[in-house]
């Protein structure tokens, strides 16, 4: 009898879990149609903005930008909000800190290019990295950063990037040596007994 009742229970199980399946298709399917899905692309002719607008890697997907974020949460309209006094990294001075920070999930961390074009020792003029970083390049993919960055950051960073073009400035390693980890001997510390189980 013992034996009958647990060949139930498994059997009730499968058959939970096939109606549990069967329910959580249904419900994508059904949210599927209710809310269209449109790829990047096509958010990026209606808005004339480039995905890395509104996504930290123009890929899509992933973190959004703050842009991104204000606009997803405003139903996503034909135009990208502008975000007016907001930096892309207040406080920052050093020029390789911000191309870590504004630039380098597009055209590398060594400027070898990702998903941007590639900087490293591409002789690059500054008047034209300079129009690159405000004005962007929609067609491919670049977003404009007029307003984001205060004077100094603009210079710091057109700076470095001119230095990654000349040759002049050595992107990071790919590796950094540490020092050889040291054990230390902690002594043993005795606790005094509590009772308990």
């Amino acid at each position: 009898m013992k034996l009958i009742s647990l060949g139930f229970t498994r059997i009730f199980q499968y058959i939970t879990i096939a109606m549990l399946a069967v329910v959580m298709y249904l419900a994508v399917t059904l949210w599927s149609n209710a809310h269209p899905v449109h790829a990047l692309p096509e958010y990026a002719a209606r808005t004339g903005e480039a995905c890395a607008t509104c996504h930290v890697s123009p890929g899509g997907g992933g973190p959004r930008t703050l842009r991104g974020l204000l606009w997803a949460a405003r139903g996503q309209p034909d135009q990208v909000p502008t975000l007016p006094g907001v930096l892309v990294a207040p406080g920052v001075a050093d020029g390789a800190e911000l191309y870590d920070i504004a630039c380098a999930a597009c055209h590398g961390q060594k400027g070898e290019g990702i998903f941007g074009v590639e900087l490293r020792s591409t002789a690059l003029k500054e008047g034209k990295i300079r129009s690159a970083i405000l004005r962007g390049k929609t067609r491919s993919g670049m977003p404009a950063f007029e307003g984001q960055l205060t004077d100094e950051q603009l210079e710091a960073l057109v700076t470095f990037v001119t230095g990654l073009a000349d040759g002049e400035i050595q992107p990071p390693p790919d590796t950094y040596l540490l020092p050889p980890a040291q054990l230390m001997r902690v002594p043993h510390q005795t606790f005094p007994t509590r009772g308990g189980n």
